[in-house]
């Protein structure tokens, strides 16, 4: 990790309105933790069919819609600028953790768990989960220096500075 990344890892928010920064490698672990768990509740779903063959992918998609809430997300491109809108209603700008590594962005959120009260039980919901994760690739590698992150209104926006393109070195060849 450059010097860069290792600064961007370990910067807090700047005040409590904003995402929080985080290593590229803590989101990959927790991206496998939401994998395995999404890939045992789809062999669940098998086991309940019967374990009959068939419908593997909408036991994933079923699976995968109970452990992640869907965040829908809009990438655009500009000649200095990646900008990136993601869809997370109910979310805190605290509880959204963000990692920018090259042209890889993954933004991920987790709210606190309503408590139930005693005297309530749940007829129909459509709220399975209280978290999201999406792993992007960007169109190009952007800094990850001075990166914009605004919550409002449910939406979470960012601007993504491109990174300037290295230009191609000639070298000259010696005869030995």
């Amino acid at each position: 990790m450059s010097k860069e990344e290792t600064k961007l890892a370990k910067t807090e928010p700047k005040n409590s309105g904003s995402p929080v920064f985080v290593e590229a490698e803590k989101m990959f672990e927790k991206l496998a933790e939401i994998t395995r768990e999404t890939t045992v509740r789809a062999y669940d779903f098998f086991m309940t069919r019967g374990s009959q063959f068939g419908s593997h992918f909408e036991d994933w998609l079923r699976a995968e819609a109970e452990t992640l809430r869907a965040a829908p997300v809009k990438i655009t491109d500009t000649k200095d600028m990646v900008n990136v809108t993601v869809a997370v209603p109910g979310f805190k700008p605290n509880e959204i953790e963000i990692s920018v590594k090259d042209d890889l962005l993954i933004v991920s959120g987790e709210t606190k768990a309503e408590d139930k009260r005693e005297d309530e039980s749940t007829f129909y919901s459509e709220w399975r989960s209280d978290r999201f994760m999406r792993k992007l690739v960007l169109p190009t590698r952007v800094e990850t220096s001075d990166i914009d992150a605004k919550l409002k209104d449910g939406v979470l926006s960012l601007a993504l500075k491109k990174r300037a393109e290295e230009e191609a070195v000639k070298v000259a060849v010696k005869a030995a």
